[in-house]
């Protein structure tokens, strides 16, 4: 009798186990492709004031595809010195150089402070038309996925350059690889969480005003404020199905061709936890209408219970705050990475 009771009990801890590795096997495995050299380039050190010294630097994230990005650091420090490293994630619209002011103060805090641009922003932003009109490059990115299967422009894309971000990173001779995190802002903190969910390099996780429930927000009619920052990609995939207006069916097909999983098995309350048990903070606005409240409070209820009574988690919520990270939050967000890194 007693092989009857133990056989279920191994196998229900052999699936709690296998589960976050298949996860984590599955997202590498959607975003995978052929890992060209990384052939970096660097400009000189610039001196930017407050002691503070800029490098622009290029690296391949695949084939044809360059992507630019700022390092700012402390001009005293010797070239050999290795620093702990944070990366500055922006959000939709945003962009490397508008990252600057959080980067000047990352680097005041001892901090080799790094930005890259997105894919479809910055200096990878292009012009194009699409049926005659003209969305922004990374709509456009998402129209020509949605007919093609081109490119995971939403999220994955980036989680990719993120990656291979990381692989350059560990080839400079200033780069303390054992102390790299993140802070992410936006679409930011969403590529975020998808990259330290499967790539255990990134030590420190601080996703800003991005982690969510999209599963959350289409089952209870709140996704129109996310869909709103790519709006002319999904009505173009409204017009493809013949229907006159959006709704969470366009939406979920939207979502199902141009980024597969990411309200199911990829969602924010299953990927989250996987980030434990590195050091995480998130950071959202109790009123904001991009990460609506209950899909965000899916997330961290699962995060909590993956790190237990850990104070490597901690979750702050911002009081009558939209879609917007406070300059006391962001500041709490330094702080936890000078705990966590330095």
């Amino acid at each position: 009798m007693r092989m009857y009771v133990v056989l279920p009990l191994l196998l229900a801890a052999f699936v709690l186990y296998a589960e976050p590795t298949t996860t984590r096997q599955k997202f590498l495995q959607l975003v995978d492709r052929p890992r060209v050299a990384l052939n970096p380039q660097l400009d000189p050190n610039t001196a930017i004031g407050e002691g503070l010294d800029q490098q622009r630097f290029q690296y391949n994230s695949e084939l044809g595809e360059r992507v630019p990005g700022i390092l700012v650091k402390q001009a005293s420090l010797k070239t050999t010195s290795r620093l702990p490293v944070v990366i500055v994630l922006h959000g939709t619209g945003g962009s490397k150089d508008a990252s600057l002011p959080y980067l000047r103060i990352l680097a005041r805090n001892g901090f080799l402070a790094i930005a890259i641009d997105g894919r479809y922003h910055g200096e990878r932003r292009g012009a194009e038309s699409i049926n005659g009109k003209s969305p922004s490059a990374y709509s456009a990115a998402m129209i020509r996925r949605y007919h093609t299967g081109s490119g995971l422009p939403f999220l994955y894309d980036t989680v990719w350059d993120i990656l291979r971000l990381l692989d350059y990173l560990e080839t400079r001779p200033d780069v303390d690889t054992r102390n790299i995190g993140a802070i992410g802002f936006s679409k930011g903190g969403m590529e975020l969480y998808l990259a330290a969910a499967v790539d255990e390099r990134i030590r420190v996780a601080v996703p800003c005003i991005g982690l969510q429930s999209f599963r959350w927000a289409l089952d209870h009619d709140a996704w129109q404020s996310r869909v709103g920052t790519f709006q002319a990609a999904v009505d173009d995939a409204a017009r493809d199905r013949g229907v006159a207006y959006v709704d969470a069916n366009v939406v979920r097909k939207f979502y199902d061709r141009v980024a597969p999983g990411v309200y199911t098995e990829f969602d924010g309350p299953r990927m989250a936890p996987l980030i434990a048990p590195r050091p995480l903070l998130v950071i959202n606005g109790d009123s904001d209408a991009r990460t609506p409240l209950p899909g965000l409070m899916e997330c961290v209820d699962a995060a909590r219970a993956a790190y237990k009574d850990s104070d490597a988690f901690e979750f702050l919520l911002q009081p009558n705050t939209g879609h917007k990270v406070t300059a006391e939050s962001f500041q709490k967000a330094v702080q936890w990475c000078v705990r966590w890194l330095r």
